[in-house]
Formats: C-alpha cells, structure tokens, sequence
C-alpha cells in the first residue's frame, strides 16, 4: 500500500453491534458523500454493516472516526478495519 498520504486509499470496515435495521447504511452513506468518498455500505448475513469507501487517506480516517464515534444510528460494538491501494472502480456511494 502507498505510503504517499495523498494518494487515494480503499478502507473496508466491518462494523458489529446492533447496525441493521436501524438507518446505519443511509447515515454512512450521508457521512461518506460529505467527506467526498466513493464506495458502498451493505448488511451482512451475519448481522455485521460491511464498509467500502474510497478517497484520500484523511478522508477515510474521518469516515472510520465517524463509525466509531459512539454517534451512530444503533449501537457499535467494534470495527474491524483493512486498508488497501485504492482500485478507482467505485461511483458515488451506494447503500447495498
């Protein structure tokens, strides 16, 4: 992964606790849109909220405080993050 920290970055996040059913994709997606990231935000079998998001490493450092903010729709018991190079295939920010 780029070290350059202008360089865009894909962080995919998986957030845990009570985060279906509760309006937490549609609030990433408002999060993600106002810090200008692109990706999607889907439900997991599992009853986990997976989060692609795509942008400046700033960007998504504020996406991933936002996850963990405690300010949420639901309830947010962790988030377990993975950070890649950015693959540019993503258009604006969907709710899967």
């Amino acid at each position: 992964m780029s070290t350059d920290h202008a360089a865009p970055v894909r962080m995919t996040a998986f957030v845990r606790g009570h985060v279906q059913g509760v309006g937490f994709r549609w609030w990433t997606r408002s999060r993600a849109l106002e810090f200008g990231l692109t990706g999607w935000a889907r439900n997991t079998e599992d009853g986990r909220v997976e989060v692609v998001a795509e942008g400046p490493r700033e960007a998504c450092d504020r996406m991933l405080a936002a996850l963990t903010s405690g300010r949420t729709p639901g309830r947010v018991d962790g988030v377990v993050e993975q950070w890649a190079d950015a693959k540019g295939d993503l258009a604006g920010f969907r709710e899967r």
